[in-house]
């Protein structure tokens, strides 16, 4: 989906908000965190509430009309 067919109120998903990026980022440090020899069950939980969150929802869909994330098998 091109931004400008964005529809309205709605972000464009390759100029994420900060607050996206925030969450993004948590999860790629608690991903690392969890394949680590000393993963924690709390990055399991912390990264399963930052992907049931509105705004990393929205993004992931977005960026899946957009054919910009892989397949899930």
């Amino acid at each position: 989906m091109k931004p400008e067919q964005q529809p309205a109120g709605q972000q464009d998903p390759l100029s994420p908000s900060v607050s996206l990026l925030v969450k993004l980022g948590s999860l790629a440090v608690h991903i690392e965190e969890i394949i680590s020899p000393s993963g924690h069950p709390f990055d399991k939980d912390a990264i399963k509430t930052l992907l049931d969150d509105a705004e990393v929802i929205s993004w992931l869909k977005a960026m899946d009309a957009m054919a910009m994330l892989p397949v899930k098998r």
